[in-house]
């Protein structure tokens, strides 16, 4: 039965991960709707991440001792609000309002689904439950986005919305009907929560999620400008090897949880941050030869999607008793190690004029990320507080 409610958290994440990733592929259209410039269109995006970065540690914590099932249903009726003001309104200033309706939601429901996930499963079985819900995630990549797609060329843009809007209502009763209801945190005073922030062992891994992130973001944001300047392939053949890549990362993502439950946490973090910055590196060098190229980035995304499950359930046993505080921030390092990954790379690519030497820059920072792991790990015998 456990198995059950994790999916259906899962399905949840794919839900909300569609609304913030499917603007990407649409925003030509939007601009074209709206009557706006592609810059200020990307604002949509912007504006999503902050509010998922800054919204959702504020919103997690005061909801943090409230029972799982009742945020989990609050964040989705948020969800659906910004979804109905997407679809009913359409003008820049109450699409840029309900963006930030959906990212703060979204990070809510997220943070809440890997918390309630902890509780539901067995301590050795964390891992693969928290791989399970990243599935929704990356599932969101695979289909969501095309789908999203199709779905505006047939009816619009604002038809993505509210068909989520109604989806989200249907997980909502789901939730309500299925779902146990489950305690939130531990009871914890406002300075006890936050002393979170006084541990080294959680600061350095937070460090290593901005790392992580920005070495990511350095390539990723560039990835099919890379695929197509470097490597010289047409749309159609970018669009099937980015589907395959969707596939490999979704994989990995779940072999990721279940190998951090039989071999631990940190040997899964270590292993896959020592894959990927070699791969990173390696990149340039084969700019050649386009199956070793292909291949290089299907470990670089491997390796990315295997990492994420370990280091989330990693800050769930290092502050079971502030998990949710703590995955909220986690969240927050995420979006902004993408926003600056995506900055420098595309400084670096503005000095340089290719796109060929943004993978050393990401292979740079996620090194770095590893030393910050290896630094982490080493301070972890001094376990945090259980007051965490």
């Amino acid at each position: 039965m456990n198995r059950l409610f994790i999916y259906i958290l899962t399905l949840g994440v794919f839900l909300t991960a569609t609304s913030e990733l499917v603007v990407s592929g649409i925003l030509y259209v939007i601009a074209s709707d709206l009557h706006i410039s592609i810059a200020l269109a990307g604002q949509l995006i912007t504006a999503y991440s902050l509010a998922f970065a800054i919204g959702t540690p504020i919103l997690v914590f005061f909801t943090s001792r409230w029972e799982r099932k009742m945020v989990l249903l609050l964040s989705l009726a948020l969800f659906m609000l910004g979804c109905v003001a997407s679809f009913v309104y359409p003008h820049i200033s109450v699409i840029l309002v309900s963006r930030v309706l959906l990212g703060v939601s979204a990070g809510v429901y997220l943070v809440t689904a890997f918390g309630t996930a902890a509780k539901i499963v067995p301590p050795e079985k964390i891992g693969g439950a928290i791989g399970t819900i990243v599935l929704g995630f990356s599932s969101a990549m695979i289909l969501g986005v095309p789908i999203g797609i199709a779905i505006t060329g047939w009816l619009g843009w604002q038809a993505i919305f509210i068909i989520l809007g109604l989806l989200s209502l249907g997980m909502a009763f789901i939730i309500c009907r299925f779902l146990p209801r489950m305690s939130g945190d531990m009871p914890a005073s406002f300075r006890q929560q936050f002393k979170v922030l006084g541990s080294t062992v959680i600061v350095s891994l937070l460090v290593l999620t901005f790392f992580r992130e920005s070495g990511n973001s350095v390539l990723l944001t560039y990835l099919t400008t890379f695929i197509n300047d470097i490597l010289h392939l047409h749309a159609a053949a970018i669009s099937l090897l980015m589907l395959g890549y969707g596939i490999l990362g979704a994989l990995a993502a779940r072999l990721g949880g279940s190998g951090a439950d039989r071999w631990g946490t940190k040997r899964i973090i270590v292993l896959s941050l020592i894959i990927h910055a070699a791969a990173l590196i390696l990149l340039p060098l084969f700019s050649g030869s386009i199956i070793t190229e292909c291949l290089l980035i299907a470990i670089v995304m491997f390796s990315m999607f295997m990492g994420g499950p370990a280091l989330q359930t990693h800050f769930i046993q290092q502050a079971p008793g502030s998990s949710s505080l703590v995955l909220s921030l986690n969240t927050s390092m995420i979006h902004l190690g993408l926003a600056a990954g995506a900055g420098s790379g595309g400084m670096l690519i503005s000095r340089t004029s290719t796109v060929l030497y943004n993978p050393w820059l990401a292979g740079i920072v996620v090194a770095l990320g590893l030393g910050t792991a290896v630094l982490s790990f080493s301070l972890g015998n001094r376990r945090a507080p259980q007051t965490l």
